[in-house]
């Protein structure tokens, strides 16, 4: 794995990036940088469409976290509703999830922002901790896109 944190417009890397981010079980994208991947990507309405009936499997399944590929995103679920915080146990679980689909789809460069510490509220230094235990021993490039006023 190579990790690399930067200033950065995430929406401004090559496309050879998938883009990861957070999101809730209920598809609800109403506030943060989810707002920009909806509106770029219409992601809601992708996820809405292709997974009718997630929010219930979700909650019946007793998983932690999931993440599912749509296009060259990847939508982490962390929560099972828009307005829950995640923990770390969710966290790592969803990037379980993503380190499996990247190895299953070839995926070898992910770019992201500093995932579940802006309104989800995580320590940021936990979470890079479980980003590089995750992918440690993979050949996958993590650039993270810092807000400039942010480093």
């Amino acid at each position: 794995m190579t990790y690399k944190e930067e200033a950065a417009d995430l929406f401004s890397v090559s496309e050879e990036y998938y883009l990861a981010h957070c999101i809730s079980a209920d598809f609800g994208m109403g506030k943060g940088i989810v707002v920009e991947f909806n509106k770029r990507f219409d992601m809601k309405h992708k996820l809405q469409n292709g997974y009718p009936g997630y929010l219930d499997g979700f909650m019946k399944s007793g998983i932690k976290g999931d993440c599912i590929l749509e296009g060259r995103v990847l939508n982490l679920i962390t929560k099972e509703r828009y307005f829950h915080k995640p923990t770390l146990e969710t966290m790592k679980a969803a990037l379980e999830k993503m380190r499996e689909i990247c190895v299953k789809e070839e995926i070898t460069k992910i770019a992201m922002p500093t995932i579940g510490a802006g309104l989800d509220r995580l320590k940021w230094e936990d979470v890079t901790a479980q980003i590089k235990d995750v992918f440690y021993d993979t050949g996958i490039e993590i650039l993270v896109c810092r807000l400039r006023q942010a480093m």
